[in-house]
């Protein structure tokens, strides 16, 4: 028998007989279940009691009382150095330009282990806490008392594919869904007009794996990420007519929408048992809801100018060497960030930002091999610039106090140089940090070593596990029930690992 597909384990139930209507109903639920009714024309489905009790959305109990409602993860595509940005190493400078020397052997990715490489940057103690932060960075500086920096997660492969995998999905091979595709599992929606889950990604492209670190692999598709671009023409693809489809009327709209029920129903018929066909629905319900919610809550000219300067967008005046303008950087995560905002009190659970992502010359992402002076400095100062404002924004609007955030990269760079001006991929040690949604600010957890190479305690290294049920945590979710049932299996984000980090718990 299968099991019931719960992210709560329940008491087994006494199975029943049910029409083919009530099994899809069942099977859905939720917003679903009123698209199909809609579609079906089958008011007589649900008496109006039923109604007003759905309309809620498909919002699930979380196991205890929550910290936190929603998460906003901040991904650097490339890996960004951790000892440029935000691990102070006092040893590097001291050491700097003398042979490196890691005492074992070093499985290089390609031929980084040049001499010893000091930051780039030159450091600052910052806030009440006195966090050191690199110059790159330093807008952070006013937002450093609220964030917990983890500077001893470890990663299992130096391979950006399979690294950012790790990161997104709990696992460095595909197929499994993203963190944000199991918290709208768990918990369900907010806001029946706009996804759960939404992801913002680079305006230049997308990052290795491409949607599938957004996908929801096993899950039912309606908890997939629904992909935004902030700031440009259509920063929905699809949700409008294309301009060729001027022919299409309201009328004509309708009729195509009581002919895709009539389909529907007759798909129903005569496969009851396949569940695509809810996830169908509730994909066509919701980007008829999203057309009337979404230019709303993408539209940033209503914000007051203070907002806009905050965020810094159409604000950068300052004249800058071509090859470091960070203006576009600044501008581009701006916009990502204040259109984040928007969406987080429009009830979106969990949205994900993407900074960095072309492989051109000069680069604009984060694996820095050649330059890291030169490809890190615009990217950094555009999403500290962006991530300062979205911090002070939500905390302002007392929204912080529920929200986490969450940076995090595939992986860090090398201590040592790679053709003096570049740095080697290190999965062997690297920085995430946390806000908001009851994590302990101004604190500094799991050092890494004197050379920012491994951690400084081997045995007690932080795992991407622990960060995941950290915030699952957080969220009102035990990682160890929140779980799918896939090929004979529980699955979890956390496969079957993971810890709650109670040192940056408030």
């Amino acid at each position: 028998m299968k099991r019931n597909d719960s992210p709560f384990h329940q008491p087994p139930r006494v199975l029943r007989l049910v029409s083919r209507r009530e099994f899809l109903w069942q099977s859905g639920g939720g917003l679903g279940g009123i698209a199909l009714a809609s579609l079906l024309k089958s008011e007589s489905l649900f008496g109006a009691e039923s109604n007003r009790q759905l309309a809620i959305g498909n919002r699930q109990s979380p196991h205890f009382t929550p910290k936190a409602k929603r998460v906003v993860q901040l991904f650097m595509a490339g890996a960004a150095s951790h000892i440029d940005l935000w691990d102070f190493k006092p040893e590097l400078v001291k050491r700097d330009g003398q042979p490196s020397d890691f005492g074992e052997h070093v499985e290089a990715f390609q031929n980084g282990l040049g001499p010893w490489k000091k930051p780039v940057w030159p450091f600052a103690a910052h806030g009440q806490c006195g966090k050191m932060l690199g110059e790159p960075v330093a807008a952070l500086g006013s937002s450093v008392d609220d964030i917990a920096f983890i500077h001893n997660v470890v990663g299992k492969t130096g391979v950006h594919s399979q690294a950012t995998l790790l990161q997104t999905t709990g696992f460095n091979r595909p197929g499994f869904p993203s963190a944000g595709a199991w918290v709208s599992y768990g918990l369900g929606s907010e806001n029946e007009n706009l996804p759960a889950f939404v992801v913002l990604p680079d305006h230049r492209g997308l990052a290795s794996n491409g949607t599938k670190n957004w996908d929801s692999a096993f899950l039912s598709a309606q908890h997939q990420g629904t992909i935004i671009y902030p700031g440009a023409e259509n920063p929905i693809n699809d949700l409008f007519p294309a301009k060729q489809g001027g022919f299409i009327t309201r009328a004509s709209d309708a009729d195509g929408i009581a002919l895709m029920g009539k389909l529907n129903q007759s798909h129903a018929a005569s496969r009851a048992g396949d569940e695509r066909l809810d996830a169908r629905i509730r994909s066509y319900e919701l980007a008829a809801k999203m057309q009337l919610a979404a230019p709303e809550a993408l539209d940033i000219s209503r914000e007051p100018e203070y907002i806009l300067d905050l965020y810094g967008i159409d604000r950068v005046t300052r004249e800058w060497p071509k090859e470091i303008n960070p203006r576009e950087e600044m501008d581009c995560f701006g916009r990502k960030c204040l259109a984040t905002r928007r969406l987080l009190e429009r009830g979106v659970r969990f949205v994900q930002i993407w900074s960095g992502n072309d492989n051109s010359f000069p680069r604009r992402n984060w694996d820095s091999h050649e330059d890291v002076e030169r490809d890190h400095g615009p990217l950094a100062m555009g999403m500290a610039r962006g991530t300062m404002a979205l911090i002070q924004d939500l905390k302002q609007r007392g929204l912080l106090d529920d929200t986490i955030i969450l940076w995090t990269t595939e992986f860090g760079r090398m201590p040592s140089t790679q053709g003096g001006k570049g740095r080697d991929h290190n999965p062997f040690v690297f920085t995430n940090w946390l806000c908001g949604g009851g994590i302990k600010g101004g604190v500094t957890y799991g050092p890494s070593d004197q050379w920012g190479y491994k951690p400084q305690n081997r045995a007690t290294p932080t795992e991407v596990y622990d960060i995941h049920a950290t915030v699952l945590h957080q969220l009102g979710i035990d990682h160890t029930r929140l779980t799918f049932r896939q090929d004979g299996i529980d699955r979890r984000l956390t496969d079957v690992h993971g810890e709650v980090i109670r040192g940056i718990l408030v």
